[in-house]
């Protein structure tokens, strides 16, 4: 099937094209399964999307071939995907304001897969009703391992930081990133600040281990764990939950289980596919809950 499909998604009705097209050549993984994995996760990601001015990373001609991250919303996007005015200073195409796509519902979710949109990243803030940002309500720890360490031992200094976080009264929340490391999701609710008390932290876990840095620079970092807190930044996004990740094999930021994080001796453990994700979903339901907004 290589024309254009007409469906209904929920209340509105969308032009599918291109389905047979195959996105993930290594697996075979086609634009349909793109937009069915997107489908299937829904319940579970759009919360972690809603109120959130959205970046995708599109890749029109599969993972080899080239892409580009799109922030804003296409000329052609529906009406009735929810939209943004926001401002962007110091913005590259020299654009003071862009119009971001939000994605509250099934609908404008399959819109973008449809898009070839594979990614999907967004802030650790979100917009009100009115479209205006509010405080932070996420802080994010993205743990980068550098060769030849590996998420084995990102899962060990996501232990240390959720030991300092409990001291400090904070819950966290792990999950791969998809790729080789791995972050942790901390449900904040203590206004702005969010960058400044992540960096202090992976300061102070750098002191204390020497297998930890919290310098960017690539020279410091083989065989460490970086701990980036610059991802607080407001104006930086985070791949969302469930996203898929342009991989060889369709491989998802998948929410883990602390028991998985604590006892893995294997990177290969916490590679999980778009059909592993869906069956982590089915078993577990939602790990990321805690971080919902509140009804």
């Amino acid at each position: 099937m290589t024309g254009k499909v007409r469906v209904k998604v929920e209340d509105h009705e969308l032009t599918l094209s291109n389905l047979t097209k195959v996105l993930y050549p290594a697996s075979g993984f086609t634009k349909a399964e793109v937009i069915d994995y997107y489908t299937r996760t829904a319940p579970a990601m759009i919360p972690h999307l809603s109120g959130r001015p959205l970046t995708v990373k599109r890749f029109p001609n599969g993972v080899d071939g080239q892409s580009f991250f799109e922030k804003n919303a296409p000329a052609h996007t529906p009406e009735w995907v929810r939209k943004a005015t926001l401002p962007v200073p110091g913005s590259t195409k020299n654009r003071d304001t862009i119009d971001f796509a939000i994605i509250d519902d099934l609908p404008s979710l399959v819109y973008y897969a449809n898009l070839a949109a594979i990614e999907f990243h967004v802030p650790m803030w979100r917009v009100d009703q009115a479209g205006r940002p509010q405080p932070p309500d996420t802080l994010v720890f993205d743990l980068d391992p550098g060769s030849p360490a590996d998420i084995v031992d990102c899962c060990r200094v996501a232990l240390l930081l959720r030991d300092e976080l409990d001291h400090d009264g904070l819950h966290c929340y792990p999950k791969t990133s998809g790729n080789k490391g791995m972050q942790l999701y901390v449900p904040w609710d203590r206004g702005p600040g969010t960058a400044d008390y992540a960096k202090a932290l992976a300061r102070r876990l750098e002191e204390a281990h020497p297998e930890v840095t919290s310098v960017m620079a690539r020279k410091v970092r083989p065989g460490r764990v970086f701990i980036d807190w610059s991802q607080n930044n407001p104006a930086k996004t985070t791949v969302a939950p469930y996203s898929l990740r342009a991989n060889p094999m369709p491989t998802t930021s998948t929410p883990l289980l602390w028991e998985e994080v604590e006892t893995c001796d294997d990177a290969a453990r916490l590679v999980f596919t778009a059909p592993d994700a869906l069956a982590r979903v089915e078993r577990h339901g939602d790990l990321f809950g805690p971080l919902r907004p509140a009804p």
